[in-house]
């Protein structure tokens, strides 16, 4: 059991039965009346974000979560199937905590955030960035580099994204799988 003052930025704990990760915290002290801490949490399973008040000194339960690397084995009914890559050991997560479960392929190199205490996965996370290729776009023109103008296009695991007027079938681009959008051609 910890208190207040021992909250930090990423800090893990428990509040009305869920799990939040400390976002922003400001500790305040008005000159009249008690003391407080004001903090802005995220909750590990919706991603919503909750702004709450502790009182000063308050005890607050930590919960001990680690990110651990593993890689991607294959899709098994509802479950994906991943592998730790230090101790070989398997484990199954369900496609509602991965946060971008269209561009998973055998052998992509994830960070799952476990529960240590229950060993339950709470998040698994895809690298920012992903290096994949185009498979299908409308033919494109050169020099149309001077706007923003962007048009449809599929790339390797079969998802639609936005391009630039440039790119062309078979390149190879990045793709930020946080907001699932082109971020660069690659040479």
């Amino acid at each position: 059991m910890a208190t207040t003052t021992d909250i930090k930025n990423g800090l893990c704990i428990e509040f009305n039965h869920d799990i939040y990760t400390i976002v922003e915290f400001l500790h305040v002290k008005p000159g009249k009346g008690a003391a407080f801490v004001r903090t802005k949490m995220r909750s590990v399973k919706t991603g919503r974000i909750l702004e709450n008040t502790f009182p000063s000194g308050a005890k607050i339960d930590v919960v001990r979560v680690e990110r651990r690397p593993y890689t991607y084995l294959y899709k098994e009914g509802d479950l994906h199937m991943f592998m730790h890559t230090e101790t070989y050991e398997q484990i199954g997560v369900e496609e509602a905590i991965i946060n971008a479960p269209q561009y998973l392929r055998p052998d992509q190199y994830v960070e799952i955030t476990v529960q240590a205490d229950t060993e339950t996965p709470l998040i698994c996370e895809l690298p920012p960035f992903i290096e994949t290729v185009v498979t299908y776009t409308e033919p494109g023109f050169k020099g149309n580099t001077a706007t923003n103008a962007m048009k449809d296009a599929t790339v390797e695991p079969g998802v639609q994204i936005r391009v630039p007027l440039f790119i062309e079938t078979g390149e190879r681009i990045k793709v930020d799988t946080r907001t699932n959008e082109y971020a660069e051609r690659i040479k």
